[in-house]
Protein backbone atom coordinates (compact mmCIF):
# COMPACT_ATOMS: atom_id res chain seq x y z
CA UNK A 1 0.00 0.00 0.00
CA UNK A 2 1.13 3.51 -1.13
CA UNK A 3 1.82 5.56 2.26
CA UNK A 4 -0.94 7.96 3.63
CA UNK A 5 -0.83 11.39 2.32
CA UNK A 6 -2.67 12.18 6.05
CA UNK A 7 -0.51 11.85 9.32
CA UNK A 8 -0.80 8.60 11.65
CA UNK A 9 -1.06 8.44 15.03
CA UNK A 10 -1.11 5.51 17.73
CA UNK A 11 -2.18 5.60 21.24
CA UNK A 12 -2.00 2.21 23.65
CA UNK A 13 -4.57 1.51 26.46
CA UNK A 14 -7.41 3.41 24.15
CA UNK A 15 -10.11 2.22 25.64
CA UNK A 16 -11.13 4.80 28.43
CA UNK A 17 -9.92 7.55 29.88
CA UNK A 18 -7.01 9.51 29.02
CA UNK A 19 -6.16 7.20 25.80
CA UNK A 20 -9.55 7.08 24.43
CA UNK A 21 -9.50 10.85 24.76
CA UNK A 22 -6.13 11.20 22.61
CA UNK A 23 -6.98 8.70 20.10
CA UNK A 24 -10.41 10.82 19.75
CA UNK A 25 -8.17 14.40 19.84
CA UNK A 26 -6.08 12.76 17.20
CA UNK A 27 -8.99 11.94 14.76
CA UNK A 28 -10.34 15.17 15.38
CA UNK A 29 -6.90 16.63 14.26
CA UNK A 30 -7.14 14.90 11.18
CA UNK A 31 -5.02 11.44 11.60
CA UNK A 32 -5.39 8.43 11.01
CA UNK A 33 -5.26 6.67 14.18
CA UNK A 34 -4.03 2.85 15.58
CA UNK A 35 -5.49 1.97 18.96
CA UNK A 36 -4.54 -0.83 21.43
CA UNK A 37 -5.79 -1.81 24.81
CA UNK A 38 -6.70 -5.46 26.25
CA UNK A 39 -10.69 -4.51 26.59
CA UNK A 40 -11.93 -5.73 23.32
CA UNK A 41 -15.69 -4.10 23.50
CA UNK A 42 -14.28 -0.90 24.57
CA UNK A 43 -12.00 -0.78 22.06
CA UNK A 44 -14.02 -1.37 19.41
CA UNK A 45 -16.51 1.05 20.41
CA UNK A 46 -13.85 3.81 20.16
CA UNK A 47 -12.81 2.56 16.73
CA UNK A 48 -16.43 3.34 16.18
CA UNK A 49 -16.48 7.00 17.34
CA UNK A 50 -13.38 7.35 15.49
CA UNK A 51 -14.46 7.01 12.37
CA UNK A 52 -17.20 9.16 12.81
CA UNK A 53 -14.43 11.91 11.88
CA UNK A 54 -13.95 10.67 8.89
CA UNK A 55 -10.46 8.89 9.16
CA UNK A 56 -9.12 5.31 9.27
CA UNK A 57 -8.79 3.07 12.27
CA UNK A 58 -6.82 -0.12 12.69
CA UNK A 59 -7.62 -1.24 16.05
CA UNK A 60 -6.05 -4.40 18.27
CA UNK A 61 -6.24 -6.21 21.23
CA UNK A 62 -3.27 -7.12 22.99
CA UNK A 63 -1.67 -6.22 26.30
CA UNK A 64 1.77 -4.22 26.35
CA UNK A 65 3.46 -6.66 28.71
CA UNK A 66 3.30 -9.18 25.29
CA UNK A 67 6.46 -8.13 23.65
CA UNK A 68 5.26 -9.93 20.43
CA UNK A 69 2.10 -8.89 20.26
CA UNK A 70 3.66 -5.62 20.46
CA UNK A 71 5.81 -6.09 17.72
CA UNK A 72 2.98 -7.23 15.24
CA UNK A 73 0.73 -4.76 15.76
CA UNK A 74 3.30 -1.92 14.85
CA UNK A 75 3.77 -3.86 11.64
CA UNK A 76 0.42 -3.60 11.02
CA UNK A 77 0.53 0.37 11.37
CA UNK A 78 3.19 0.50 8.91
CA UNK A 79 1.96 -2.43 6.11
CA UNK A 80 -1.36 -0.31 6.24
CA UNK A 81 -0.34 3.17 6.07
CA UNK A 82 3.15 3.27 5.51
CA UNK A 83 4.20 6.05 7.80
CA UNK A 84 3.82 6.69 11.85
CA UNK A 85 3.66 10.03 12.62
CA UNK A 86 2.56 10.51 16.15
CA UNK A 87 2.63 8.06 19.27
CA UNK A 88 1.13 8.32 22.50
CA UNK A 89 2.35 5.72 25.06
CA UNK A 90 -0.29 5.51 27.17
CA UNK A 91 -1.04 1.90 28.34
CA UNK A 92 -0.50 1.74 32.28
CA UNK A 93 -1.49 0.13 35.86
CA UNK A 94 -1.84 1.42 38.96
CA UNK A 95 -0.70 -2.12 41.07
CA UNK A 96 -2.13 -2.19 44.42
CA UNK A 97 -1.24 -0.38 47.14
CA UNK A 98 0.94 -1.66 49.69
CA UNK A 99 3.53 -0.53 52.35
CA UNK A 100 7.37 -1.08 50.75
CA UNK A 101 8.06 -4.09 53.20
CA UNK A 102 4.85 -6.01 52.22
CA UNK A 103 4.44 -5.25 48.42
CA UNK A 104 4.38 -8.27 46.38
CA UNK A 105 6.94 -9.22 43.70
CA UNK A 106 4.23 -10.41 41.60
CA UNK A 107 2.76 -6.70 41.37
CA UNK A 108 6.14 -5.26 41.75
CA UNK A 109 6.87 -7.03 38.58
CA UNK A 110 3.41 -6.78 36.66
CA UNK A 111 3.80 -2.49 37.39
CA UNK A 112 7.31 -2.54 35.72
CA UNK A 113 6.39 -4.88 32.93
CA UNK A 114 3.36 -3.00 31.30
CA UNK A 115 4.59 0.67 32.50
CA UNK A 116 7.93 0.20 31.43
CA UNK A 117 8.97 -2.57 29.59
CA UNK A 118 6.29 -2.59 27.56
CA UNK A 119 6.56 1.18 26.72
CA UNK A 120 9.94 0.93 26.09
CA UNK A 121 8.84 -2.14 23.24
CA UNK A 122 6.35 0.47 21.84
CA UNK A 123 9.34 3.14 21.36
CA UNK A 124 11.21 0.98 19.96
CA UNK A 125 9.12 -0.28 17.55
CA UNK A 126 7.46 3.63 16.76
CA UNK A 127 11.11 4.93 16.10
CA UNK A 128 11.85 1.96 13.35
CA UNK A 129 8.59 3.68 11.46
CA UNK A 130 9.86 7.19 11.93
CA UNK A 131 13.39 6.95 11.35
CA UNK A 132 12.72 6.08 7.48
CA UNK A 133 10.79 9.43 7.22
CA UNK A 134 12.80 11.31 9.20
CA UNK A 135 10.74 12.69 11.46
CA UNK A 136 8.00 11.81 14.39
CA UNK A 137 7.04 12.94 17.74
CA UNK A 138 5.86 10.56 20.54
CA UNK A 139 4.69 11.39 23.95
CA UNK A 140 4.71 9.55 27.24
CA UNK A 141 2.65 8.85 29.93
CA UNK A 142 4.41 9.49 32.85
CA UNK A 143 2.70 10.81 36.46
CA UNK A 144 3.50 13.50 38.66
CA UNK A 145 4.72 9.91 40.63
CA UNK A 146 7.63 10.09 38.17
CA UNK A 147 8.41 13.27 39.62
CA UNK A 148 7.72 13.38 43.39
CA UNK A 149 7.11 9.99 45.83
CA UNK A 150 4.06 8.81 47.63
CA UNK A 151 3.66 6.04 49.84
CA UNK A 152 2.95 2.60 49.18
CA UNK A 153 2.79 3.29 45.85
CA UNK A 154 6.78 2.68 44.76
CA UNK A 155 6.63 -0.07 42.68
CA UNK A 156 4.20 3.04 40.26
CA UNK A 157 6.61 5.93 41.34
CA UNK A 158 9.28 3.63 40.13
CA UNK A 159 7.94 2.73 36.74
CA UNK A 160 7.17 6.54 36.36
CA UNK A 161 10.18 7.96 37.20
CA UNK A 162 11.39 5.00 34.65
CA UNK A 163 9.10 6.81 32.09
CA UNK A 164 10.76 10.05 32.53
CA UNK A 165 14.48 9.04 32.77
CA UNK A 166 13.66 6.80 29.23
CA UNK A 167 12.07 9.95 27.38
CA UNK A 168 15.23 11.95 28.42
CA UNK A 169 17.42 9.93 27.05
CA UNK A 170 15.60 8.84 23.98
CA UNK A 171 15.26 12.42 23.25
CA UNK A 172 18.71 13.17 23.44
CA UNK A 173 19.29 10.05 21.24
CA UNK A 174 17.14 10.96 18.12
CA UNK A 175 16.96 14.99 18.73
CA UNK A 176 19.08 15.45 15.32
CA UNK A 177 17.07 13.21 13.30
CA UNK A 178 14.19 14.86 14.29
CA UNK A 179 12.27 12.32 16.20
CA UNK A 180 11.06 14.31 19.45
CA UNK A 181 10.10 12.46 22.79
CA UNK A 182 8.57 14.01 25.63
CA UNK A 183 6.23 12.84 28.60
CA UNK A 184 3.65 14.42 30.44
CA UNK A 185 3.14 13.77 34.24
CA UNK A 186 -0.71 14.46 35.61
CA UNK A 187 -1.82 14.91 38.22
CA UNK A 188 -4.55 13.57 39.95
CA UNK A 189 -7.12 13.16 36.48
CA UNK A 190 -10.90 12.01 37.14
CA UNK A 191 -10.47 8.36 35.34
CA UNK A 192 -11.54 5.05 36.06
CA UNK A 193 -8.29 4.53 37.53
CA UNK A 194 -8.74 7.25 39.74
CA UNK A 195 -12.34 6.17 40.49
CA UNK A 196 -11.05 2.49 41.54
CA UNK A 197 -8.73 4.27 44.35
CA UNK A 198 -11.51 6.95 45.45
CA UNK A 199 -14.58 4.70 45.11
CA UNK A 200 -16.24 7.71 44.03
CA UNK A 201 -16.93 8.89 47.76
CA UNK A 202 -17.54 12.58 47.85
CA UNK A 203 -15.00 13.01 50.85
CA UNK A 204 -11.95 10.89 49.52
CA UNK A 205 -12.31 13.41 45.78
CA UNK A 206 -12.62 16.13 47.61
CA UNK A 207 -9.10 15.44 49.52
CA UNK A 208 -8.04 14.23 46.32
CA UNK A 209 -8.95 17.50 44.24
CA UNK A 210 -7.31 19.81 47.57
CA UNK A 211 -4.05 17.94 46.19
CA UNK A 212 -3.90 21.00 44.05
CA UNK A 213 -3.32 24.62 44.24
CA UNK A 214 -6.57 24.69 42.14
CA UNK A 215 -8.96 22.77 43.87
CA UNK A 216 -9.90 19.94 41.15
CA UNK A 217 -9.10 17.28 39.35
CA UNK A 218 -8.10 17.27 35.94
CA UNK A 219 -10.13 16.11 32.94
CA UNK A 220 -8.99 13.61 30.27
CA UNK A 221 -9.84 16.34 27.57
CA UNK A 222 -7.10 18.42 29.05
CA UNK A 223 -4.16 15.87 29.01
CA UNK A 224 -5.40 14.54 25.20
CA UNK A 225 -5.49 18.35 24.05
CA UNK A 226 -1.82 18.62 25.75
CA UNK A 227 -0.74 15.07 24.41
CA UNK A 228 -1.72 16.41 20.72
CA UNK A 229 -0.10 19.72 20.88
CA UNK A 230 3.00 18.14 22.13
CA UNK A 231 2.81 15.95 18.94
CA UNK A 232 2.08 18.57 16.41
CA UNK A 233 4.66 21.22 14.65
CA UNK A 234 3.39 23.78 16.98
CA UNK A 235 6.01 22.34 19.51
CA UNK A 236 8.62 21.43 17.43
CA UNK A 237 11.51 22.80 19.86
CA UNK A 238 10.52 21.47 22.63
CA UNK A 239 11.77 17.55 23.41
CA UNK A 240 13.05 16.02 26.08
CA UNK A 241 10.71 17.46 28.87
CA UNK A 242 8.57 15.57 31.57
CA UNK A 243 5.33 18.37 31.47
CA UNK A 244 3.32 18.32 34.47
CA UNK A 245 -0.22 18.42 34.39
CA UNK A 246 -1.36 18.95 37.32
CA UNK A 247 -2.99 22.00 38.69
CA UNK A 248 0.06 23.32 40.20
CA UNK A 249 0.46 20.55 42.02
CA UNK A 250 4.09 20.02 42.08
CA UNK A 251 5.18 23.62 42.02
CA UNK A 252 3.92 23.61 45.68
Amino acid sequence: MSPSTKPVALVTGAAAGIGKATALAYAKAGCHVAISDVQADKLKAVAQEIETFGVEVLSDVHDVADEVAVRRFHQRVGEKWGRLDYACNNAGIEGKQAETHEMDMETYDRVMNINVRGLFVCMQEQLKLMLPRGQGAIVNLASIAGLVGFPSMAPYCASKGAVVQITRSVAVEYAERNIRVNAICPGVIKTDMVDRVTKQDPETEAVYAAFHPMNRMGTVAEVADTIVFMSLPQSGFITGQALAVDGGMVAR
